[in-house]
């Protein structure tokens, strides 16, 4: 059985993607929710890979820390060349057939 995909936004990321997102039916927190203000990059991204979650930022110091290491349940990084609205239907695209296991260790540019 396929665990469902859940999302976790850091700080960088406009609260109008979690709420397209959870529009979408979509698992989200933002740090705001779950006492991240302020919190590191590793922080962030700790929380993200304990909760199973994929990290979405645009915060490209996610980029060096996935460099590093590949345990992380996935990050998504959005390079900001479009809309976050259009952003939430890249993520809902890339991510409407795969499973949370399907995206653990990896990294995508929206």
């Amino acid at each position: 059985m396929s665990t469902p995909i859940r999302f976790h936004l850091d700080e960088s990321m406009p609260t109008g993607v979690a709420y397209g997102l959870r529009k979408r039916d979509r698992d989200c927190t933002i740090s705001k929710e779950v006492s991240l203000v302020s919190a590191t990059d590793q922080e962030q991204l700790a929380y993200a890979t304990l909760d199973k979650r994929v990290l979405i930022s645009r915060d490209q110091d996610f980029l060096v820390l996935a460099s590093q290491s590949n345990d992380h349940a996935g990050i998504i990084h959005w390079r900001q060349k479009t809309h976050f609205g259009q952003l939430v239907k890249d993520i809902d695209a890339l991510t409407i057939d795969k499973a949370a296991e399907d995206l653990a260790g990896q990294v995508y540019f929206l």
